[in-house]
């Protein structure tokens, strides 16, 4: 028998042999009974939808879905209330839901609460859909949730949208054992019912008063998922980790509002112009500039005709176009007449969930309007009082192109914009050129040799 020294003590090697093997059992039990604690501090991850579904909303439960699955998390519950939203964001969320590793529990709450148009989809691909009491389902009706209105889509057109949404709704009602005759209604007949009635009807598994009793009802509920595998749930002392939009989810989900979308436009359109009427602020180009990239992000989210667009950059133009010159407040109607029209076009025909607010339109043509008329005035002001009062000491003196003199163009003197012509050639923006004459409102230079 051989010998080994083991914390200086000579210890035959059968006994070293015997305390190796008795210390891996014991950290082999310590290791299988601490993951058995962390087994049981299962969670079950809670993620709330509260509005309109948009790009942002498919984006943040796949976030959650995915989330829920690599950190092992029992089951996946999507709190719901919403007026329906955007077709291709819903069918991305429904598949998400369907082809999920966990249960997911699509939950319509609190009390209040509505799961409509495209809440009806959403609600009925879970796993198990439950709602709270004094809550409703229904009314799915494509145009609801469709990226175009009802009066731009032909009859047969409409006709095959509506077939297409009654026959995925079917199969997804069928696939978790609903009642795909109610679900077809929904989309054909815009059909609703309470939380009682879903439940009567098959369309909904629960009806729970808050969490808490949704874990309870959903203890030991055996649910097949997608590959034919069932899992049962063990909810009871389960803790809830609620996982919010994260704060750059909040404010995606904030700008493709349209509501902002149209004031970030009208920001946009205003900063850029005062940028223009004064050069060298800095501060109106580069907000604006931040304005007109959020809005084309946000309205990138939303349902838009270009039509719309086209005015509103038209609109602006038009307001540039009236500080240089002298139209009398022509060019600053026709602005505001094209930015009113763009921003009514600008969603006409969509769903009203994604048409802003009625007294949002005329606001923004009043504000813009104004400003820009006082802007204006001041460059007619200025104008008037050289010419009145100080029209013989502007001669001689030197000015900066602007707009190209060819010959007739724009200056800078002292801050101010006047309209010029030059005596001979061309003068491109940057140079520099000596007043000879004032003729009123009008300028004549000479280049400056």
């Amino acid at each position: 028998m051989g010998y080994v020294t083991l914390m200086g003590v000579i210890v035959p090697k059968t006994i070293r042999l015997a305390l190796l093997i008795g210390v891996s059992t014991i950290a082999a039990i310590a290791i299988a009974t601490t993951g058995g604690v962390q087994a049981a501090d299962n969670r079950i991850d809670v993620l709330h939808v509260d509005g309109t579904i948009t790009p942002v909303t498919a984006n943040y439960i796949d976030r959650g879905i995915n989330q829920a699955e690599q950190e092992g998390a029992v089951a996946c519950i999507i709190e719901l209330d919403t007026p329906g939203g955007l077709d291709t964001a819903m069918r991305d969320i429904v598949q998400d839901i369907v082809s999920a590793e966990i249960p997911i529990v699509v939950f319509v709450s609190p009390s209040g609460a509505r799961a409509a148009s495209a809440g009806v989809f959403i609600t009925m691909s879970g796993h198990i859909a439950a709602m709270a009491p004094n809550t409703a389902i229904g009314a799915a009706h494509p145009v609801a949730i469709g990226t175009d209105g009802e009066a731009a889509m032909s009859e047969e057109m409409a006709e095959k949208v509506i077939n297409d949404a009654a026959a995925y709704i079917r199969s997804i009602a069928g696939g978790h054992g609903r009642n795909m005759e109610w679900a077809e209604k929904a989309v054909r007949e815009s059909v609703s019912a309470t939380e009682k009635e879903a439940l009567e009807l098959n369309v909904i598994d629960i009806v729970a008063a808050n969490l808490g009793d949704l874990f309870s009802q959903l203890d030991g509920r055996e649910v097949t998922m997608l590959d034919g595998s069932t899992i049962i749930l063990h909810t009871e002392g389960t803790r809830t980790n609620h996982n919010p939009m994260s704060n750059i989810e909040s404010f995606m989900l904030a700008i493709s509002d349209p509501n902002i979308a149209v004031i970030l436009l009208s920001l946009a359109i205003l900063g850029i112009t005062v940028e223009i009427y004064s050069p060298g602020l800095i501060f109106p180009g580069v907000f604006g500039g931040i304005c007109a990239f959020l809005a084309a992000y946000s309205l990138g989210f939303l349902p838009i005709n270009y039509a719309g667009i086209a005015l509103l950059a038209l609109a602006g133009g038009l307001f540039v176009a009236e500080i240089f010159t002298a139209s009398f407040g022509i060019f600053t109607a026709g602005g505001i007449a094209s930015l009113v029209i763009g921003l009514l076009i600008l969603f006409s025909g969509r769903p009203t969930l994604f048409q802003p607010d009625p007294w949002l339109v005329p606001t923004i043509a009043a504000v813009i309007g104004s400003i820009t008329a006082f802007i204006v005035y001041r460059v007619v002001r200025s104008h008037r009082r050289q010419a009145e009062t100080g029209r013989e000491e502007l001669i001689g003196k030197t000015a900066t192109v602007k707009v190209i003199l060819k010959p007739k163009g724009t200056i800078l003197y002292k801050g101010e914009l006047w309209t010029a012509i030059l005596d001979q050639g061309q003068a491109k923006p940057g140079e520099e050129v000596i007043i000879t004459k004032s003729d009123g409102l009008i300028l004549h230079v000479s280049r400056k040799q």
